[in-house]
């Protein structure tokens, strides 16, 4: 009798267990829907522009969020104090010496914006042309690339001199100086290949060097460019009008301090 009781109280407080713990899930569960709705509402009463069908999905993401979703296309045209306007203020543009100050972090932001603006003024551009009417003040389009062409030069500065000083390269693909089968010095880059250089057989069909029967041609050919070269620079002389100096003469003339 004793073993059965004890068996029974057992039983009872399993079943009571088990039902705690699926009244708790529960209570969390509608928590967790009421939280999503209320979320929702305030979402729906702050931002009523937005569309319903994206609420329904809310609960699949992050309940916090650092930004603002906007999915108009307000930022690809000027803000509306300009609409209409024949001329737009703006600034000048960027110079090397201002963005050499700058830190990366600082340029990597700056493109992006001068990014932002570009795509801005070609749509600008792009419906003045569908209007049949003046851009306003054009010329910001040319600053914005100005600009941008500075930017890519100086970051391009610092990797340069950065892998001068890791590696001691000059240019950012590795090659080599080499000469073609004419006697032309050009560079050469190198890059991956899936075979062997002596297991392939179109890197093999190329030539580096200068064959020793097109050697003479070449010191013929320099020598055909040098006279002709020697001629027009001749004509051009007795061609040239009293009183006129060449850039070759004008440069003659300066003196050299630094000889």
């Amino acid at each position: 009798m004793a073993a059965t009781s004890v068996g029974r109280v057992l039983t009872l407080c399993r079943q009571f267990q088990n039902a705690f713990r699926i009244s708790t899930s529960l209570a969390v569960q509608q928590s967790a829907l009421t939280l999503t709705k209320s979320q929702s509402y305030l979402d729906r009463l702050t931002y009523p522009l937005l569309s319903s069908n994206w609420h329904c999905h809310v609960g699949q993401y992050r309940p916090l969020h650092t930004t603002i979703s906007r999915r108009g296309l307000e930022e690809f045209f000027d803000i509306p104090e300009n609409w209409g306007e024949p001329t737009v203020k703006s600034g000048a543009p960027w110079t090397a010496k201002q963005l050499r100050t700058k830190s990366n972090e600082d340029l990597h932001k700056l493109w992006y914006v001068l990014l932002k603006e570009k795509n801005m003024l070609l749509t600008i551009e792009q419906e003045s042309k569908r209007q049949r009417i003046q851009m306003p003040s054009p010329e910001r389009l040319k600053k914005i690339e100005r600009s941008m062409k500075r930017l890519d030069t100086v970051v391009k500065e610092r990797e340069d001199a950065l892998r001068l000083l890791q590696t001691g390269q000059e240019r950012a693909r590795p090659g080599a100086w080499r000469k073609d089968i004419f006697g032309r010095v050009y560079w050469y880059r190198f890059r991956e290949h899936a075979l062997p250089w002596y297991m392939n057989k179109r890197y093999k069909r190329k030539r580096f060097y200068t064959p020793l029967f097109v050697t003479p041609h070449i010191s013929r050919a320099l020598i055909h460019i040098t006279s002709y070269q020697n001629t027009e620079q001749g004509e051009r002389k007795t061609n040239r009008t009293p009183g006129e100096v060449s850039p070759n003469e004008a440069c003659d003339c300066i003196p050299c301090f630094f000889a």
